[in-house]
């Protein structure tokens, strides 16, 4: 027969307290704390109870080292070439039993397939680590924090991180550079020092609080050995402009526009294409010139901007704009998108 023990529900005001102001850490029992519990015997001689019989043990909780760095998001950070402050964002997090400094190193892979895919195949410049202080993704030089290590970090407490460097100019859509955020654990010392390295304890437990390693492998550093590591990268993606300058002639004083030739009083049309590459960024803000030879007379009022072109033929359906002045045919194109192809048609008869 299987018995049943019922235990009545009584619950105090304090314990309820108590109870929803230490909640459960998944880091675990603080390091160092004392667990106690007493073991109590009570009996009776010839139906006379008799003094109780109490034993109680007590031991110390030791201290299991475990960290994470993990990437924020899931995909690379898009730049251009030249770009200052590219971030990359991590999050360090405390998954021991105990408050540790954390030691910061950022650094940069030697080829190798890219945390997002691609090969790494260039480096950044001045690596720096900041502390996220907002926790929003994005690097303020006026708020954020450089750090090289995080002081005093909690138990279960996590700290946003931005890795900030800059992108050299000349490179091309798809180069990637691979970044590489590596957090070692250390004692927790004293505030705003970064605390000694770490010793896992070795041989039998002490009576003592011990130390074990028991973080998982990051993606360059091996399980319990008291540090995690995890990748993000840089993927350049940039305007690749191609320049196409041609002419066509429009009509001459004997021919008109019927079989003309390229005779003085001829009139001449010039097309300057833009075109940029599939696959890449816009290209914003760009100023066309062209210096005119003084064999050529510039037809006022004849510029047309933001043209197309149908295979290699430019298309009269620019807007009117751009200027002429000192000898020179100027205009600027608002955009190029990726795998578009814009002109700056114009007219000048030959002298």
């Amino acid at each position: 027969m299987t018995s049943k023990l019922t235990f009545p529900i009584s619950c105090s005001a304090a314990a309820i307290a108590f109870a929803m102001a230490s909640p459960a850490l998944a880091g675990g029992t603080l390091a160092g704390s004392s667990i106690t519990n007493t073991a109590t015997i009570n009996y009776n001689v010839g139906g006379v109870a008799q003094p109780a019989v109490n034993d109680s043990e007590t031991f110390v909780v030791d201290r299991r080292i475990d960290l994470t760095v993990a990437e924020q998001g899931t995909s690379t950070t898009v730049v251009v070439p030249g770009q200052s402050n590219a971030v990359t964002a991590f999050t360090l997090t405390n998954t021991a039993n105990a408050v540790l400094d954390f030691n910061l190193a950022a650094t940069q892979t030697v080829g190798g397939t890219a945390s997002h895919g691609g090969t790494d195949n260039f480096d950044v410049t001045g690596v720096t680590i900041y502390r996220d202080v907002n926790n929003n993704g994005t690097f303020e030089s006026a708020t954020d924090v450089a750090v090289t290590f995080i002081d005093e970090l909690g138990i279960d407490a996590s700290v946003p991180l931005l890795v900030v460097a800059n992108i050299p100019a000349g490179r091309a859509t798809g180069d990637v550079a691979n970044i590489r955020l590596t957090a070692t654990a250390r004692e927790g010392g004293v505030a705003a020092t970064l605390g000694a390295a770490l010793t896992q304890t070795t041989g039998a437990n002490t009576a003592g609080m011990d130390t074990v390693f028991g973080d998982a492998a990051g993606v360059a550093d091996a399980a319990r050995d008291a540090a995690h590591s995890d990748d993000d990268d840089y993927t350049v993606q940039t305007a690749t402009l191609t320049l196409d300058k041609r002419s066509r002639i429009v009509s001459d004083p004997f021919n008109g526009t019927t079989n003309p030739k390229f005779i003085p009083g001829a009139t001449v049309e010039y097309c300057i294409s833009i075109a940029n590459a599939a696959g890449g960024a816009s290209a914003s803000n760009i100023v066309i010139t062209d210096v005119l030879p003084t064999t050529l007379t510039f037809v006022a009022g004849s510029i047309l901007l933001n043209g197309t072109v149908t295979g290699s033929t430019c298309n009269a359906d620019g807007t009117a704009g751009g200027s002429f002045a000192s000898g020179t045919v100027s205009g600027t194109l608002a955009s190029v998108a990726a795998g578009a192809t814009r002109t700056l048609v114009f007219r000048a008869t030959v002298n």
